[in-house]
């Protein structure tokens, strides 16, 4: 049994950050995410790509604002279960709950925050019918290394942000990268289109529109996919490759969560946001994308600032009749449970004669 002070679910920035703002209360913390590194959307998904409204940051890379994330928050020692998805909860006779995650691990906590952004996702897949063969030997939906592609052969399938974006990086690290799109228009940023017309005239990027993969060639691993061009039924024709990337979307969802008796409403879960974001069961909080209520912004931001007034209620819950005083991380300094302190240099005493 794995015991802490909250157990939060979900490790992405918010929950990342919810371990900084409880260590200042000196509360210890423990994640379970059913991914297997912290991060998030930020590492799995879009781990390369800017983001520009954190703070203090004009631009941050996900992964690089992952990795500070982590690096602010490990004073205070974070304990993680890893590539686990949290099953069951139960409550107990002393108002505590018992986590338990698909592979049987279980934890124990007075105080649970949900911080499990949008849920957990899935891909969504082309209806091609061989394709799970593929899956892990040259289909890949999430592009999580691009190392992997290096000199390699890439068939990119989608119209989107994700696809523009990927077949722009990868022109510069793949032997060749050829994009497919059903449409000849592309939903994405201008600048993206235009980056792609201009990497497609210069030869660097295969550009097949308006056409769909419909099948996939290879015994043991992808050798080529199956073209259907749109204008033209009955044109198929055969495109050599070594990996194959549809990137069609994910599909968010709850999970297991949406079966713990916690009020949802479109797929997230209605928290009280006049105080602490506190669900309707107490001791249990949701915070970041996976809650809702009215004028919510699904924004890293937002998340930080649920994260920290839901821990002024954590503290309560696990001290009860115990006053806390907030002071100032610039006045009071920051003790880690690692020994380690940060504090702001103290004036010089000196006298002026």
């Amino acid at each position: 049994m794995i015991k802490t002070d909250i157990l939060i679910i979900g490790a992405g920035p918010t929950g990342l950050f919810t371990v900084f703002e409880a260590g200042l209360l000196r509360l210890k913390c423990h994640l379970i995410d059913a991914l297997p590194q912290p991060g998030g959307q930020c590492s799995e998904i879009y781990p390369k790509k800017p983001i520009y409204d954190i703070p203090a940051y004009p631009e941050i890379l996900a992964g690089d604002l992952t990795d500070k994330l982590l690096e602010q928050c490990k004073q205070f020692e974070p304990g993680f279960t890893l590539g686990e998805r949290a099953d069951t909860i139960e409550k107990q006779e002393d108002a505590s709950f018992i986590v338990t995650t698909n592979k049987g691990t279980k934890h124990q906590a007075p105080v649970v925050a949900i911080a499990g952004g949008l849920g957990s996702f899935e891909p969504r897949k082309p209806l091609i019918h061989n394709i799970a063969n593929f899956e892990d030997k040259g289909v890949e939906y999430i592009i999580k290394d691009p190392e992997l592609y290096r000199n390699k052969r890439v068939v990119i399938a989608g119209g989107g942000d994700s696809a523009l974006d990927w077949s722009i990086f990868l022109s510069d690290v793949s032997s060749e990268v050829t994009l497919i799109h059903r449409r000849n228009e592309f939903r994405g940023h201008l600048d993206s289109v235009e980056k792609v017309q201009e990497l497609k005239n210069a030869g660097k990027i295969n550009l097949v529109t308006p056409a769909e993969v419909i099948g996939i060639l290879g015994d043991e691993k992808v050798a080529g996919v199956v073209v259907k061009q749109a204008e033209h039924i009955e044109k198929e024709f055969e495109i050599e490759c070594d990996h194959f990337i549809p990137l069609f979307g994910l599909s968010p969802k709850l999970g297991p969560i949406a079966n713990w008796g916690l009020e949802i409403e479109k797929n997230a879960i209605k928290v009280d946001n006049s105080l602490d974001y506190q669900t309707n069961i107490p001791g249990i909080f949701a915070i970041g994308d996976v809650n809702t209520y009215p004028g919510k912004l699904k924004l890293i931001l937002c998340g930080f600032h649920e994260a920290t007034l839901m821990c002024q209620s954590a503290y309560k819950i696990i001290n009860p009749g115990k006053r806390y005083v907030m002071k100032y991380t610039t006045v009071a300094g920051v003790d880690g449970f690692d020994g380690t302190r940060k504090e702001a240099p103290k004036a010089v005493v000196k006298k002026i004669e």
